[in-house]
């Protein structure tokens, strides 16, 4: 019974929970020894929260025992990224820097997700501050994936991913610039989203006007991810982008007929970039999914130029903003590919900032008008299947060099350029039984349709069901 409650979904735990056929006690116990038994193996939560988290529960069980009012998220275990702050609980950041930090307040995000009743488990592991795709830091060391333990787990959510994939908790939260929600989701067989900019909000934020950066959640299926985003969505007064919509507007059934759908799929971003034959052996088959269900799948792709300057210029920026001073103080708790970023930031004129956003208007728009003839976008989530876990990036793609560790990564940060909603849903394994996602970009703010899109093709391919051996 304890192996099905932790690859229940977490719409059925909340449905079980909320008629009185399972306690959360029970449903936060069996998680703790899930992670007890499969954690050591795959390292992807780094602090555990199990006493807290059981005094926690039982306060729940009391709470709905009484007949007071709960939350959607009432009684489910959650483990929070490494980069959220949690009242109380360490918070490292993956950094030697802060080790031994323990915030005395909840970021938003956390405080939104215990709001509607999730009760916190733990810590999910991530790279050091965030900064690349590969899930390793000095501080906890490197965490696996668990299709293949030899392979990386992807980032900077990786942590979140390999849980979720393993049954150590049903929801999680997570954070993506560059596709630190949707790679890691791709390696690892589950369902991350990349929300448009304001949708989740952020406090507290430095740069509380930037665009790139967002907070979004992680499942195992597109339905449970739009349950978390609909308790962590909505306006925030102290987020000056958030937006108006209310979380509960994708508390709704995602059913949608496939039928007359327009899409365009790109298995290399317009041959903008390599892509590992692997990759694309898994994805178009994938992709001929929609054609079968009535949609009509055009090659095409919008005009992406611009994406990769936009990009690299205001991360160089906002990781100047945020970690420039840490860097001055302790230049030796820096991974050298971090420090370089923060180094390239600081070299940036206003000439630099003025020509990106230039270049971000003009990309806005001609996205903009490419999605006038087309309900969303199909392409790679990541241009290679997960990597040896001991590398620190690819470098080579399809006889290619990769010469920086966010060169590889493409196929998603051209997609945080454009601002659009994003998701990445299991599309397949390659014959080595590595997982493979599929990209889906919908227009400017249109989340819900982009969920919707993901939920056709998962119900009708059912990748996801297809667990890790472990």
């Amino acid at each position: 019974m304890s192996s099905e409650i932790c690859f229940m979904s977490a719409r059925e735990l909340a449905r079980l929970i909320g008629v009185g056929e399972l306690s959360a006690r029970e449903v936060v116990s069996a998680h703790l020894d899930r992670i007890e038994r499969v954690n050591p193996t795959v390292n992807a939560i780094v602090t555990v929260l199990g006493e807290q988290a059981l005094d926690r529960a039982r306060k729940a069980d009391e709470q709905f025992a009484a007949g007071r009012a709960v939350g959607p998220l009432h009684g489910l275990p959650i483990a929070h990224k490494d980069l959220h702050d949690v009242a109380g609980v360490r918070t490292t950041y993956g950094s030697r820097l802060l080790a031994d930090n323990v915030p005395d307040q909840d970021s938003l995000i956390v405080e939104r997700m215990h709001a509607a009743g999730a009760i916190t488990i733990g810590m999910t592991n991530v790279p050091e501050f965030g900064a690349g795709s590969h899930t390793f830091n000095e501080v906890f060391g490197v965490t696996r994936n668990p299709y293949d333990l030899g392979r990386s787990a992807g980032g900077s959510s990786g942590g979140a991913a390999a849980a979720l994939a393993c049954g150590m908790h049903p929801l999680a939260d997570g954070s993506d610039m560059g596709g630190s929600l949707r790679n890691p989701a791709s390696f690892c067989n589950v369902v991350g989203f990349r929300p448009s900019p304001g949708r989740v909000p952020s406090w507290p934020n430095q740069a509380a006007w930037q665009t790139m950066s967002v907070g979004g959640p992680m499942a195992r299926s597109v339905a449970d991810a739009a349950l978390l985003l609909s308790a962590i969505a909505g306006p925030d007064p102290r987020d000056p982008i958030s937006l108006e919509t209310p979380g509960a507007a994708f508390d709704v059934p995602l059913d949608r007929d496939p039928t007359g759908l327009r899409l365009a799929w790109s298995p290399d971003l317009g041959g903008t970039v390599p892509v590992d034959p692997q990759v694309t052996a898994v994805l178009e088959p994938a992709v001929a999914v929609f054609t079968d269900l009535g949609a009509t799948v055009d090659r095409d792709c919008p005009d992406l130029s611009g994406a990769e300057e936009i990009f690299r210029t205001l991360r160089a920026w906002q990781f100047n903003l945020a970690l420039g001073t840490w860097l001055d103080q302790r230049p030796d708790l820096f991974k050298p590919a971090l420090a370089a970023n923060i180094e390239a930031g600081r070299t940036l004129t206003e000439a630099d900032l003025a020509t990106a956003e230039l270049l971000h208007t003009n990309l806005f728009h001609r996205v903009r008008e490419f999605f006038d003839h087309y309900d969303a976008l199909l392409l790679p989530v990541s241009q290679v299947p997960p990597f040896d876990i001991d590398l620190e990036y690819p470098t080579e793609i399809a006889s290619t060099p990769m010469h920086h560790y966010l060169d590889w990564m493409r196929s998603s940060y051209f997609i945080s350029a454009t601002g659009c909603p994003s998701l990445s849903v299991p599309a397949g394994f390659t014959p080595t039984g590595l997982p493979i996602g599929l990209q889906i970009v919908g227009p400017h703010r249109a989340d819900l349709s982009v969920l919707q899109i993901g939920n056709i093709f998962e119900s009708a391919t059912r990748y996801a069901e297809t667990r890790p051996a472990l």
